[in-house]
């Protein structure tokens, strides 16, 4: 299992652009890896193993996609205007790096199959012959759906908003961080409903208050640790500074309420490449916005 977690993060940059967000894109990538659990006693080679874990990724991605209707209609098997393969290398390397300068969210808003081209030939630059292996196409039709996504990216960069707007603390997410940055440990553990769970990738689930309540003693232990409310996705989750004087968040936090008790507490310590592509907005003005941390 230890060559599917260094697969991990390349994972998570494509499933993050292609569901749009980087919070759904994790809960594609932990899928993959259970998934992978079963099979990869059979796929040592780290070759088959991440051609088998990017296609388990991208149809799970599709059939979630599918089920909340988003998917944009464009006939699979187009392909007209076939990219120049003579293309220089400086108009290849800056299409590259606008893909990879563009808001993940902003992906959402190209048709799947373009969505998907553009992820893995201008963000993970993977060989034409691998992406139409995957997707099933023949390579004339990807080179046409990359240029016709890499144009259509470039229209939706040229009216993006430039910054997200910024968004008011809630009550219970002011009391959560003002608690845990007085260290106020029993008051946060006051806070946890009875049937609490708390989850941190590549650990198990902790249910129940008693047990997710130990998820402060290891806080307790630690020093310099301090929370800012902040917004991810229309989310309001919780920046995470290892030390309080950190120009950027280390990591995040997603708490889920009910009734005015922590239900659902998500930590992603152990998984912090997730923050490196969010639009993450801090409420603290002075910081301002976290982009490509």
């Amino acid at each position: 299992m230890a060559v599917a977690e260094q697969l991990r993060p390349e994972l998570h940059r494509y499933c993050a652009r292609l569901m749009g967000s980087v919070i759904d894109g994790e809960d594609i990538v932990q899928d993959a890896l259970t998934r992978a659990l079963i099979a990869v006693d059979e796929m040592q080679d780290i070759t088959m193993l991440r051609a088998w874990l990017f296609r388990v990724a991208h149809n799970r991605a599709l059939d979630m996609l599918r089920s909340r209707a988003t998917r944009a209609a464009e006939p699979m098997d187009a392909a007209e205007n076939v990219a120049d393969d003579s293309a220089p290398d400086a108009v290849e390397m800056m299409m590259r790096d606008e893909a990879i300068r563009t808001a993940v969210s902003r992906f959402t808003e190209l048709p799947i199959l373009q969505r998907s081209i553009i992820i893995l030939k201008d963000v993970l630059d993977e060989p034409l012959a691998d992406i139409a292996a995957l997707l099933d196409l023949t390579v004339d039709s990807v080179k046409a759906h990359l240029a016709r996504g890499r144009a259509r990216l470039a229209e939706i960069n040229a009216t993006a908003e430039v910054q997200p707007a910024t968004r008011p603390t809630s009550e219970v997410v002011a009391r959560y961080v003002s608690l845990f940055n007085q260290r106020d440990w029993d008051g946060l553990r006051a806070l946890l409903a009875d049937d609490v769970r708390l989850h941190q990738s590549k650990h198990p689930i902790r249910v129940g208050s008693a047990d997710v309540g130990l998820f402060f003693s290891i806080y307790a232990r630690m020093d310099g640790v301090w929370l800012t409310p902040a917004w991810l996705e229309d989310r309001e989750v919780i920046a995470v500074f290892e030390n309080r004087g950190d120009a950027k968040p280390n990591y995040i936090m997603w708490l889920t309420w009910r009734d005015g008790r922590i239900s659902f507490i998500r930590d992603y310590r152990y998984v912090r490449y997730v923050v490196a592509d969010a639009e993450l907005v801090l409420a603290d003005a002075v910081r301002g916005r976290c982009d490509g941390i």
